[in-house]
Order: structure tokens, then sequence, then C-alpha cells
């Protein structure tokens, strides 16, 4: 008898939304660490701020179903003041870092909610390597600056492509490309 491998499971589709439970925001932060802290050693040994008091998390799940099966991206909200929101920490676990709809999703719920509650002006620092994606977002680079030692781009998000999401606690669905 000839067995052919099993190619390795794939989700069909990742749930973006608020966190909502205390696994997802404890894995949130274990995502970070992992991307932040060892990979790309721009932190050394945790990369929390003060900002995590009172940010939003919003995650990325891989779906099985109907149940999430583990947490592959994050980034985080704030209001720094009326009106004025800011995103930060955006990882994306790199066995999924190909699926190019979950950092794009993440960004869409970020700025959506934000605009939901308020928001007028929305910005990130975006590292580098990550600008032509937040570009073709519909964002507009401000300027080119060095954080922790980094370059970074100053990014503001063109409102008008982010219609208010309301339900962020459900969020959006990314689904993958499927292989030509």
């Amino acid at each position: 008898m000839i067995f052919e491998p099993f190619a390795p499971y794939r989700a069909s589709e990742f749930q973006v939304k608020f966190a909502t439970s205390s696994w997802e925001r404890q894995e949130a932060h274990a995502l970070r660490r992992a991307v932040f802290c060892q990979e790309q050693q721009i932190f050394k040994d945790d990369d929390r701020d003060p900002i995590d008091d009172y940010a939003t998390p919003i995650v990325a799940l891989s779906m099985l179903g109907v149940a999430a099966d583990r947490l592959v991206g994050t980034v985080r909200i704030h209001e720094a003041e009326p009106g004025v929101w800011w995103g930060s920490r955006l990882a994306v676990h790199e066995d999924f870092r190909k699926i190019g709809a979950l950092g794009a999703t993440l960004i869409r719920l970020a700025v959506s909610s934000a605009h939901a509650r308020g928001c007028h002006t929305f910005m990130a620092n975006v590292q580098v390597q990550n600008g032509l994606l937040f570009r073709r977002l519909h964002w507009d680079l401000l300027d080119e600056i060095e954080i922790h030692g980094k370059p970074h781009l100053s990014m503001k998000a063109d409102l008008d492509f982010y219609p208010p999401c309301i339900t962020p606690e459900a969020g959006f669905v990314a689904l993958p490309k499927k292989a030509a």
C-alpha cells in the first residue's frame, strides 16, 4: 500500500475581532513578544508599555469550523486624544504572513472600529517593510522617522476608505486567496 503524505491543515477562514476573552489577550501578548522581542529584537524581554493599560487589542483567529483553532495575528488601538486614534504593535505569526488578508483585515478593523467610535484621525508608525501594504490600504505617508533604532513611516489612514464598524466584537472574516 502506498500512502501519500498529507498536506498540513490550512485554515480556510480567519476571524478578525476585538479580543473578548482572557486567552485571546494572553495569546496576543505572547505573539507580540515572539515577533518584537525574539524575532525582531526591538525590545529585550517584553514589548508591553503603559498604552496596554487602556488599548483595545484586536486579534486574528484561525478557525476550525466554528471554533477558534489558534491566534495568528494581533494589533492594538487606542484613543490618544478626542477623535485621534492610533494603531500599534501589528503582528502576524510567521507561519501566516503569506496570507495577505490577515494584516489587511487587522488594519481594516482597527480603523473601522475607531471610526465608529468618533475617530476623525487614525495614525500609525509603520515599519518600513510594511509601508507598501499600508499605502495599498489608503494610508498617506507623513514622515520618515526612527523608533527604537529602526526606520519607521509615520502614516495616516484615509477614513473615506474605512466605513464605521459597529460590531467589532464579531469583526470581519478574512479569507486566504485560493492556490492556483
